[in-house]
């Protein structure tokens, strides 16, 4: 089998167990609900925050590692993005002066 693709990699365990019912589900969030025991509100916003996931972890298919992380936790609403940006540029800023002091 090929290399999984980059989101792919990108998704927590808990995001593949959502993915998983959702399959299981035939795709209804009603019934995901009902299994979660939790509203459909609640349900549609999980699935919105892994499309989030998804969608960033392909927009920054070209970005190192530790960006793509940090866009990831965002679009997961594990940091904000304020913090995010202040991360990366600090990244950028190092990963220049590592390549200017070689």
């Amino acid at each position: 089998m090929d290399e999984l693709p980059q989101w792919i990699k990108m998704l927590e365990y808990d995001d593949w167990q959502f993915i998983r019912r959702f399959i299981l589900a035939s795709g209804s969030l009603k019934e995901m609900a009902k299994q979660y025991g939790v509203s459909y509100p609640t349900v549609r916003s999980r699935l919105d925050r892994l499309i989030g996931k998804v969608e960033a972890a392909e927009k920054n298919q070209k970005a190192d590692e530790f960006t793509k992380l940090v866009s990831v936790l965002v679009a997961d609403a594990q940091i904000e993005k304020t913090v995010a940006r202040k991360l990366i540029s600090t990244h950028k800023k190092a990963i220049k002066k590592e390549s200017q002091d070689v």
